[in-house]
């Protein structure tokens, strides 16, 4: 059967679409409730341990690079003392 438009916006605008109902029992919903929360902390955890793993690693990047520049520096020091006593 051939339905207009406006019949297909009036059905639409007026009846939202089914939803699907989920009815637990409040056991189910407690355990459902803990392994949310269990999910979460087990995600906490390892962005944690994630973000501690990279800060660690940018530290000793940035400590490598400090201390090739100490010893660049060190190499230029007695080359800039021998061009002041020139």
């Amino acid at each position: 059967m051939y339905t207009s438009l406006f019949e297909n916006l009036f059905a639409d605008s007026f009846f939202p679409s089914a939803r699907t109902v989920y009815v637990v029992s409040d056991t189910q919903l407690e355990e459902i409730k803990r392994k949310q929360s269990q999910e979460e902390l087990e995600n906490l955890e390892a962005s944690r341990k994630r973000l501690e793993e990279s800060y660690k690693s940018r530290i000793r990047i940035i400590n490598e690079r400090e201390n090739e520049l100490q010893e660049e520096l060190k190499a230029l020091a007695p080359a800039q003392k021998e061009v002041a006593k020139s």
